[in-house]
């Protein structure tokens, strides 16, 4: 079909503005990557990376599955029906040369088979693939970058580990987009379990010298984690079950990390993205973090000080009303105290808080509502699929707090399952327009303003030579 007879082409000829897709797909050729990979470190890293095949479920009986609760992996999670999308997905010229018949401008684009590899427990491993798949990434699409920009991989399970690959894909490789694992999961001090490290908060390490690193290297760092497995996501026959919400997880728990760790206050530049969860999430987190201010910022909290107590007056009310509560007790002391317990961590007697925790807000800098809206809004962009109704809810200031209107992004998420054609993901977008959910206006936002300010929120020149540098002055 040519570009300009598809939905797609068509409304995008109408438009005065690009459409940036910030969260296309490819999937690697694995042939040319097991040569990148090869020359990373050899046969042996060769061997290591064949084994990580995900079959081990289909080798598995039903009574092995449950007896080691190994979970229902992802599977079809591909267009094979669309030959043209499959090879797509694949070879960046041909991506490259049906970007029109898309709708799209330019495309920031993550891999597939890699996308876990930040995650890889072996250090080793995980550091030599992530170079491996940086590299094949880097060289593939040099020279489509005027359309198109490959992310580079980037393990975060120490500090020291994150900047040298950031060094080395951005100023080495010349890669300017990044994508970060969003979490570390760590083995307990006593080796019985692990926990969720969220990077920004009670973290193994301090993650500072990371987010400068981007600032200084001009990369606004992006997250996109599978957490299936995680949880209660954990289903050994459901696949779906454990896919729905899976993104918006791993990116909830490090935005709320994020925002409450202060990370917002130190670093006010830096543009967060979090990828494939929809804005549902971000629109729900934000007003419960507005709400939690309201009645538990450092002066609301002494409203709920046990000390505030009038006990007598507490005791008499129970004499009073009691009824058969309260028949045949003694009038004591250790039953007056043992009213007062509740079972959730409320202390009998005097309260035994430190006074500087407190404030839970003191970390990002919380004096008023508005300070909740501006160390949240302008750092945080939600990556949004064409067909997800939801988008509509981050542009409407009428029900977010504060009149605040979310930084949702298109994210196409074409090469998966979701996108059956190509062809329509940018037509799929723009029926919240046609169906009057959205403005056009706010439709120019999700797919120009706000991926625009994502992207050169922290490099000024990210669109530089590319076909939509001549827009970049328009918003």
């Amino acid at each position: 079909m040519p570009a300009s007879t598809s939905r797609s082409a068509q409304i995008r000829a109408k438009l005065d503005h690009p459409v940036i897709d910030s969260d296309g797909h490819t999937l690697e050729f694995r042939p040319a990557l097991l040569d990148f990979v090869k020359a990373q470190g050899g046969p042996k890293l060769v061997e290591r990376f064949e084994a990580l095949r995900a079959d081990a479920w289909y080798r598995m009986s039903e009574a092995e599955r449950a007896r080691t609760r190994t979970i229902r992996p992802a599977w079809w999670g591909v267009p094979w029906k669309n030959t043209l999308d499959r090879a797509t997905a694949a070879l960046p010229a041909l991506l490259h040369s049906r970007l029109d018949e898309m709708g799209i401008d330019f495309a920031v684009l993550y891999p597939t088979a890699s996308l876990g590899f930040p995650h890889l427990a072996d250090e080793d491993l995980r550091r030599a693939l992530c170079r491996a798949v940086n590299t094949y990434h880097a060289e593939i699409y040099r020279e489509f970058s005027d359309r198109m920009a490959p992310v580079a991989l980037i393990p975060m399970h120490t500090p020291k580990e994150a900047i040298a690959e950031l060094e080395h894909a951005v100023g080495h490789l010349g890669l300017k987009a990044v994508m970060m694992a969003s979490y570390v999961m760590r083995p307990h001090a006593d080796g019985k379990g692990q926990w969720y490290d969220t990077l920004c908060l009670d973290s193994a390490y301090d993650y500072d010298p990371v987010w400068a690193k981007c600032i200084e290297l001009k990369v606004s760092p992006t997250f996109h984690s599978n957490t299936k497995g995680v949880a209660s996501r954990g289903s050994i026959s459901s696949y779906t079950f454990n896919h729905i919400g899976h993104f918006a997880a791993s990116g909830e728990a490090l935005c709320k990390a994020a925002f409450l760790g202060g990370v917002t206050r130190r670093f006010p530049s830096l543009r967060m993205a979090f990828l494939e969860g929809g804005v549902g999430w971000g629109c729900s987190l934000y007003s419960d973090l507005v709400g939690h201010w309201k009645k538990r910022n450092r002066h609301a909290i002494q409203d709920l000080n046990p000390d505030n107590l009038d006990r007598e007056r507490f005791w008499q009310l129970h004499r009073q009303y009691g009824g058969k509560l309260m028949a045949g007790r003694p009038d004591d002391q250790a039953t007056r105290d043992l009213a007062l317990y509740i079972g959730t961590g409320n202390p009998i007697g005097p309260t035994v808080e430190d006074p500087a925790m407190l404030d839970e807000f003191a970390r990002c800098g919380i004096d008023s509502l508005e300070d909740v809206r501006e160390r949240f809004v302008p750092n945080f962009y939600f990556g949004c699929e064409a067909d997800d109704p939801i988008n509509a809810w981050a542009f409407d200031a009428r029900k977010n707090p504060l009149g605040a209107r979310l930084r949702a992004i298109f994210s196409s998420d074409i090469g998966h399952w979701d996108v059956p054609d190509m062809r329509d993901v940018t037509a799929e977008a723009f029926e919240l327009v046609e169906d009057g959910h959205i403005s056009e206006a706010d439709f120019r936002d999700f797919v120009f303003g706000n991926p625009l300010a994502l992207w050169t929120g922290t490099n000024p020149e990210f669109f530089k030579g590319t076909v939509v540098e001549a827009y970049c002055g328009s918003t």
